[in-house]
């Protein structure tokens, strides 16, 4: 018996967003400078493969800034998501050397917020309770300043102290579609809001969004390559499932995946979520044809052409 056909739609853009580069680009650029160990608050990214790749050449992951020793030289990375203020604060008192590796477009909500706030606005931020992004724009304003929801249902029910005075924001990472649903409802109870003027969504995010749909309604099954806590990766199987591919798994690697699931599937879709690499791509396509004769075909919605400038003190 020969290998079954398959065909394999490849969404693009997938994989690694500019933030994620420039962040995974930071961690080792310090280890070029400063050498081995540079210290990493949280996983740099939400995706093993990068993180333990990044611990073979001698970064040293810690939850929190109590965890790298005193008297120590080595710099510490603030991750992708951003921190709270408390963070880098803490850093400065105990006179550490950091490289902040926020993502610009998470550090453009953070300002937005700012600027809400400073206008007397009270912030309804749209995210998932938790996640480190959330954590760290929840943390740039006293408590008490932001409000957090997650649904549709929270915004109809939500009673602000003062309708008249609000504005919203959004974690980067979220649904498209979810979220403007729940944007629609702060916008028919609370006419005054005031949101971003351009929303915060980041554009990699709604590519890899738009990719999946492009795809979704043509695939027996699709794959999304990235991690369980990775909001992005997440998303992409929602969209797949919502948009007519209900056999939508996230995995983390090729190896994770029990092909008898692939059963009877001739056509199959890949993604990957923002913080995962190429490489895991090439992978699974290489996994696939050890088992199918392959057909590839990718579909892009979009060309990436952005850029983020790293840090000054890498850049020199």
């Amino acid at each position: 018996m020969g290998r079954p056909p398959l065909t394999i739609l490849l969404a693009a853009p997938r994989g690694f967003c500019a933030g994620v580069d420039r962040a995974v680009q930071i961690v080792e650029k310090a280890l070029e400078a400063y050498g081995a160990p540079v210290y990493v608050r949280h996983e740099i990214v939400h995706n093993r493969f990068v993180v333990e790749s990044l611990e073979a050449k001698g970064a040293v992951f810690v939850d929190e800034l109590d965890q790298v020793p005193d008297g120590v030289d080595a710099p510490v990375v603030f991750s992708a998501h951003g921190v709270p203020k408390s963070v880098p604060a803490e850093a400065q008192q105990r006179k550490m050397l950091y490289l902040d590796a926020t993502c610009p477009l998470v550090s453009k909500v953070h300002r937005e917020a700012e600027r809400h706030h400073a206008a007397g606005r009270h912030i309804i931020l749209i995210g998932h309770a938790g996640h480190p992004e959330v954590v760290g724009t929840m943390g740039q304003l006293p408590p008490g300043a932001v409000t957090l929801i997650e649904t549709r249902e929270e915004a109809e029910q939500l009673q602000p102290a003062d309708s008249q005075n609000l504005a919203y924001i959004t974690q980067t990472t979220l649904s498209v579609d979810d979220t403007a649903e729940i944007v629609a409802v702060l916008r028919r109870r609370f006419p005054a809001i005031q949101g971003p003027k351009k929303e915060d969504i980041c554009y990699a995010t709604t590519n890899r969004q738009q990719a999946v749909k492009a795809i979704a309604a043509r695939c027996d099954a699709l794959l999304v390559l990235g991690a369980p806590n990775s909001s992005n990766s997440v998303r992409l199987v929602e969209v797949a499932r919502s948009a007519g591919c209900e056999r939508a798994l996230l995995v983390r690697r090729a190896a994770d995946i029990d092909w008898s699931w692939l059963d009877g599937v001739h056509t199959l879709g890949i993604t990957a979520g923002a913080s995962a690499p190429e490489i895991l791509v090439e992978e699974l396509i290489a996994a696939c044809r050890e088992r199918f004769t392959v057909t590839l075909e990718e579909t892009a919605v979009t060309e990436e052409d952005v850029h983020f400038k790293l840090p000054r003190a890498l850049s020199a």
